[in-house]
C-alpha cells in the first residue's frame, strides 16, 4: 500500500483521469432528466483510505491550479467514519452517512475544507455537521463512471459497480469501471458467487476488438464490428457520389443521389436501410468511444460524421412529418438513435469561434463558411438557428465585433420576429411580451392556463367563421418555434 501511495504513481493517474474524463463519462451528452437538461455524467472515485483520499485531492487541485475555470475538473471529496461491520467486505460505505464524529481533528479539517471548496463551487451551505453532511453526500447528479484504486472483492465489489450501472437511456446503457488495480480475478469471483457462473458475457462488456472487428454470437450467427459497418456505409452511401436518379425525375427509385453538395437518399426502403445501418453504427461507436484503443481509429473524418449525422436528421425530419395526420404509423419498423446523434451536439460557442476565424481571415476563406454549415446541419438544436447565424455572417464587416455584435444582432432579430408574429395573428402586444418573458424565465412555454387566452385576439361569438382553438394551436406553434430558436442565445429582456 505504500508503493501504491507513491507520489509518482499518485500523479500518473490523476494526469490519466483529467485527460480522459471527457471520454470516459461522455462530458458531452445530452440527456433529458426530470424535464432537466442536464449537460454530461459524473463520476465516483473510490481510493483505500482517507489518506490516500486526501492525496488524490491535493493532486487534482495542484494539477489544475494554473488552469481556467472552463478547463477544470470540479472535485468533491467525501469519507466519514464507520465501524467496520457497517461496510461491504472490500467495498464502500453505505448511502446514508451520519457520522463524522470517529474521524481524527486532521481529517475532519481537511473534509471542512474540501466541503467550504464545494459551497464556493456551487454555492451551497454544506458541513460536516449530521443533517448538513448527509445532505452533501447526496447532492450528486448522474453516474456513468467508477474509477476504483482499491482492492474491492464478493458483495462489496458488485455493491460499488452497480453505483454506475443503472440504465438511463440509449447513451447510457452501462456503467464504466476504470480499474488502477488488477480486479479482473475478483470480478469473475463475484459474478460467479452471486449470480450465474456462466453469467460473465451477460454482465460484462465484449472486448474492444469484438466490438471494433466483429463477433460470432453464442448460436453462431455473425455479428459484424464497427469496421465492416463503416465498410457498408462509405459502400452503399457514399458523401462524394454523383449517381443515382434526379428526384424530380418520375423514375423515382431507390437510389442516392448528391445535388449541390447534399446527399439524399431516394426511395423509403433505401431510407429505411440506411436508418438501422447508421443507427447500428451510432450503438457500437457509443460503445467503442469508452475504449482508449478507439481514438484515432474513427475512420470516418469530424466532416463526414457531420454529413452522416446531417442525412439521418433530415430523415428523421422527413418521416416524423410523414406521420402527421396519417392513419397509419410509418414509424412503426424503424428507430431512430436520436439521443446518440445529440450527445454530440454542437453548440452555438463552436460555431462562434468559426465565425471568429472566417473574420479573422478577413472573410476570404469560404471553406470555413461550409464547415460552419456542415455543423449547423449535424446539429438538432443548431437547424433552427441557420437562418440566423448565415444572415449574421453576411453582415460582417472588417470592424465587426464577432462576440459583441452577435448578441446586438440576436437581440434584435429577436424583436423583429416577435413583433412579425404579434402582427400576423393580430395579438395583444404587451400581453404577449409578458408572456414570451415569464417563458424566457421559467425556460418553458406554457400552453395551460389564461395567459395564452390573454394575448389572443377578441373573437366575436356570432362569427361561427371563427375557431378559437385552431386559432390557439396556430399562435402556441409559433410562439414554441420563437422561443425554441431564441432562448438559449439571448437573454430575457424584450425592451
Amino acid at each position: 500500500e505504500k508503493a501504491l501511495a507513491s507520489p509518482q504513481r499518485i500523479e500518473n493517474i490523476v494526469a490519466y483521469i483529467r485527460q480522459h474524463f471527457d471520454q470516459k463519462t461522455k462530458r458531452n451528452s445530452f440527456y433529458q432528466l426530470k424535464e432537466r437538461r442536464l449537460a454530461d455524467f459524473n463520476s465516483i472515485f473510490a481510493t483505500t483510505s482517507i489518506d490516500v483520499c486526501k492525496l488524490y485531492y491535493n493532486e487534482f487541485q495542484n494539477q489544475q491550479k494554473d488552469l481556467p475555470e472552463a478547463q477544470r475538473l470540479k472535485i468533491a471529496t467525501i469519507f466519514f467514519y464507520a465501524a467496520n461491520e457497517e461496510v461491504p467486505e472490500g467495498g464502500l460505505p453505505d448511502d446514508n452517512p451520519d457520522d463524522t464524529s470517529g474521524l481524527d481533528q486532521s481529517s475532519r479539517d481537511f473534509l471542512e475544507n474540501a466541503i467550504a471548496d464545494y459551497n464556493a463551487m456551487f454555492k451551497t451551505n454544506f458541513d460536516t455537521s449530521a443533517n448538513k453532511f448527509q445532505n452533501y453526500y447526496k447532492d450528486a447528479t448522474t453516474l456513468n463512471t467508477l474509477w476504483v484504486d482499491k482492492n474491492l472483492r464478493l458483495h462489496g465489489l458488485l455493491q460499488a459497480y452497480s453505483r454506475t450501472n443503472r440504465i438511463l437511456n440509449s447513451i447510457k446503457t452501462f456503467g464504466n469501471i476504470v480499474c488502477f488495480r488488477n480486479l479482473e480475478k475478483a470480478t469473475n469471483e463475484s459474478i460467479a458467487l452471486f449470480g450465474d457462473k456462466e453469467a460473465g458475457g451477460i454482465v460484462l462488456l465484449k472486448s474492444y476488438s469484438d466490438y471494433y472487428n466483429g463477433y460470432e454470437s453464442e448460436d453462431g450467427k455473425k455479428i459484424k464490428g464497427y469496421e465492416e459497418l463503416i465498410a457498408e456505409l462509405l459502400q452503399k452511401y457514399p458523401l462524394n457520389c454523383h449517381c443515382g436518379l434526379d428526384p424530380q425525375s418520375p423514375e423515382t427509385g431507390d437510389s442516392v443521389f448528391q445535388r449541390n453538395d447534399r446527399v439524399l437518399i431516394i426511395g423509403e426502403q433505401a431510407q429505411k436501410e440506411f436508418i438501422k445501418l447508421y443507427g447500428g453504427i451510432l450503438k457500437v461507436k457509443n460503445i467503442l468511444s469508452s475504449f482508449d484503443e478507439f481514438a484515432g481509429n474513427e475512420i470516418l473524418s469530424e466532416r463526414d460524421v457531420q454529413d452522416y449525422h446531417s442525412i439521418y436528421i433530415n430523415l428523421y425530419n422527413e418521416f416524423r412529418n410523414k406521420n402527421k395526420g396519417d392513419s397509419e404509423n410509418v414509424n412503426d419498423d424503424i428507430v431512430f438513435e436520436m439521443e446518440l446523434i445529440k450527445q454530440v451536439e454542437i453548440n452555438i460557442d463552436y460555431i462562434l469561434e468559426l465565425i471568429r476565424k472566417y473574420h479573422e481571415s478577413h472573410l476570404q476563406d469560404k471553406e470555413i463558411v461550409v464547415s460552419i454549415g456542415k455543423a449547423i446541419d449535424s446539429s438538432v438544436e443548431l437547424r433552427n438557428k441557420k437562418e440566423l447565424i448565415e444572415q449574421f455572417i453576411e453582415s460582417l464587416t472588417p470592424a465587426t465585433n464577432v462576440d459583441d455584435d452577435w448578441h446586438t444582432f440576436v437581440d434584435a432579430k429577436k424583436i423583429e420576429e416577435l413583433n412579425r408574429i404579434i402582427a400576423d395573428e393580430n395579438l395583444n402586444k404587451e400581453e404577449t411580451y409578458k408572456f414570451i418573458q415569464n417563458a424566457f424565465r421559467d425556460s418553458n412555454v406554457p400552453t395551460t392556463g389564461t395567459a395564452i387566452a390573454k394575448i389572443l385576439p377578441p373573437i366575436s361569438r356570432f362569427d361561427r367563421s371563427a375557431n378559437r382553438t385552431q386559432k390557439r394551436e396556430t399562435v402556441l406553434d409559433k410562439l414554441r418555434a420563437f422561443f425554441d430558436r431564441f432562448w438559449d442565445i439571448s437573454g430575457g429582456n424584450f425592451e
